[in-house]
């Protein structure tokens, strides 16, 4: 099912226990200024445990939703799959808009822009913002200087962490879709 920003949707136990993991070693970070979550409560929940180890409050941005994927929302993906936009959604993503939802070039714009506000509000903090699989990948890309329809060749796992770093000189990307491992080394090179 693509799940998209169908509201109700929880974290399962698994996903429950992947969150813990992710904040485990998310507290081995030196410095957390921010957690901030898309305001899906799967999102929401899996921020939870990451300010809690930090004695943080979870601070929903709407810029970190998932995709509107429009009518396409729950259906199952073995139907879309079938469908002849498919073939656009996979190769051709900057060209695609999902039917009466957005582009997904308003997606990486709208996820460039929260990420942006945030490291506005935090200037030189760390901030841990949770989102959902496309608008992370859309933002590595960014970040990468890799056009959007290359997107789709970047993996996100369900609570990777994926790390960029912003400065004065520009985008580093630290790690991406990193599911284990220590993160306390996390700098520049």
């Amino acid at each position: 099912m693509l799940p998209g920003r169908a509201p109700g949707l929880h974290l399962a136990d698994v996903g429950k226990e992947q969150a813990e993991r992710a904040a485990a070693r998310i507290a081995e970070l030196k410095q957390v200024d921010a957690v901030y979550a898309s305001p899906l409560e799967r999102a929401r929940e899996t921020a939870a445990p990451i300010a809690a180890a930090r004695g943080l409050r979870v601070r929903t941005e709407r810029g970190l939703l998932e995709c509107d994927f429009g009518d396409w929302t729950g259906q199952e993906l073995k139907t879309l799959m079938k469908l002849p936009e498919w073939g656009a959604v996979q190769r051709y993503p900057s060209g695609f808009r999902f039917p009466n939802g957005e582009s997904f070039v308003e997606m990486q714009q709208r996820m460039v822009g929260a990420i942006e506000k945030l490291r506005a509000a935090h200037p030189g903090g760390v901030v841990v913002a949770v989102s959902h699989a496309d608008p992370i990948k859309a933002a590595v890309a960014h970040a990468m200087g890799t056009h959007l329809d290359l997107f789709q060749r970047i993996v996100i796992s369900t609570c990777s962490i994926t790390a960029i770093a912003y400065s004065a000189g520009g985008l580093a990307v630290l790690t991406v879709n990193s599911t284990g491992g220590s993160l306390s080394e996390l700098r520049p090179s």
